[in-house]
């Protein structure tokens, strides 16, 4: 039943199914073959999506939407510039810690990529840094949209594992910054080889107008994750906070989106949303017949028929993760593959909080893994440059942003007060 549900499962995926569909598919067919009632398919379907902190989900993508479109993304660049543009190739680091920004505000990958992308890649052009590396650093730093809360697969792990949602965010900050620290580490190597020019001169003046014109952008987070980790609400009530707050510093704020506008971004958010509820709803089917079969302890004792040591596994689960990151959408990975790891991860006494911060961290790197690399082609969106030409730019921050994962995956193992 394994070999016949995964191996439906890939070759749906490779002749172009869609994924949600592809997982639906395969389900089905071991529940013919079974001999099953079929109508436990519309069950599961709709258990899988009957539960109250996915409604975080469409929230915090329809927040990351907002703040991509409107004008806070505009002013988050302009304050980090101004933090750190004197340095040499400091529009490089400000790209980055951009980044990070707007990764505690949207919770989207793509949705830093193109917000970040759109406001600094004509800029760093303009000044001379070369289009494709600038292009792929800032894909790059768009992985940590999904790693620093809040963050779209985090909820979704969190409902999949019965873990909590808040301590998954609290844990999250960490590897994001450690993906910050080694991407400007690269970058500032990068500046000194291509001897990319020296910032403006620093000025407290305009670093104070920079930070009242960012301020509300820089509140939100403080806001939404503060309200989450003093107990005033819960994540799905955050979710809807966040958009409230969007709206309102859009339109009468910044004044830079009008009701119109709103509406068309309230569309696509719709569309996205309704991608991963399905996904979700079909993962249902998937995970009942993983469960039926008791498909996940047989993966649990294949693996630990190559071995017992907990150092060893994992490094063969972050492989499996990155590999996963290659192929499939971020959101598609967790909801597919956390049912399978679970089993694995209790018997070896893994601390499930911190595997969810391993899987999120492991399959965010996948956004700039090409095929399915989405900010890759966010980026080639923004400069017309062929996609292939970015990938190959975008080498050394990936395999930065490699060497940092796999020292993130023993570091709270060695280090236990990593994990709170």
């Amino acid at each position: 039943m394994t070999a016949l549900l995964f191996s439906v499962f890939l070759i749906g995926l490779l002749i172009g199914i869609p994924i949600a569909f592809a997982i639906a598919i395969a389900a089905v067919a071991v529940l013919l073959r079974g001999d099953v009632n079929l109508l436990i398919v519309v069950q599961r379907m709709f258990a899988a999506t009957d539960s109250f902190p996915l409604i975080a989900v469409p929230f915090f993508i329809l927040a990351g939407d907002l703040l991509a479109r409107g004008a806070i993304s505009v002013k988050l660049v302009t304050f980090a510039e101004a933090l750190l543009g004197r340095i040499r190739g400091g529009l490089s680091v400000v790209s980055v810690v951009a980044g990070m920004f707007f990764a505690a505000i949207s919770g989207s990958g793509a949705a830093t990529t193109a917000a970040v992308g759109a406001t600094l890649i004509p800029e760093l052009k303009k000044r001379g840094y070369k289009e494709d590396s600038s292009t792929a650093l800032i894909a790059s730093a768009g992985c940590i949209g999904v790693v620093i809360p809040p963050s779209v697969p985090m909820v979704l792990y969190a409902v999949i594992a019965d873990q909590s949602v808040t301590q998954l965010f609290k844990n999250g900050f960490l590897p994001g910054i450690m993906m910050g620290g080694i991407l400007v580490a690269i970058s500032l190597r990068q500046a000194y080889k291509y001897n990319y020019p020296m910032g403006t001169q620093f000025s407290w003046k305009n670093l104070w107008r920079t930070f009242k014109e960012a301020i509300w952008g820089l509140l939100m987070p403080m806001i939404i994750l503060g309200g989450i980790f003093s107990g005033y609400f819960t994540p799905s009530e955050a979710a809807a906070v966040a958009v409230v707050y969007s709206m309102l510093v859009s339109m009468f704020l910044y004044r830079d989106l009008t009701l119109k506008e709103i509406g068309k971004i309230m569309l696509g958010s719709a569309r996205t949303s309704a991608i991963i509820m399905i996904i979700i709803s079909c993962s249902g089917v998937f995970g009942w017949v993983l469960a039926n079969w008791k498909i996940p302890e047989a993966v649990a004792q294949g693996i630990l028929s190559i071995s017992t040591n907990k150092f060893v596994i994992l490094f063969l689960i972050s492989i499996i993760i990155l590999i996963a990151g290659v192929f499939m959408e971020t959101s598609s990975a967790v909801i597919l593959l956390t049912p399978v790891f679970l089993p694995l991860m209790r018997t070896l006494g893994v601390n499930l909080v911190h595997f969810g911060i391993i899987f999120t961290v492991g399959i965010s790197i996948g956004m700039v893994t090409p095929p399915v690399a989405i900010n890759l082609f966010v980026g080639s969106s923004i400069t017309g440059m062929p996609i292939e030409k970015i990938a190959k730019a975008v080498l050394p921050y990936l395999f930065g942003l490699i060497a940092m994962f796999l020292l993130y995956i023993y570091l709270p193992i060695l280090i236990p007060g990593l994990i709170f």
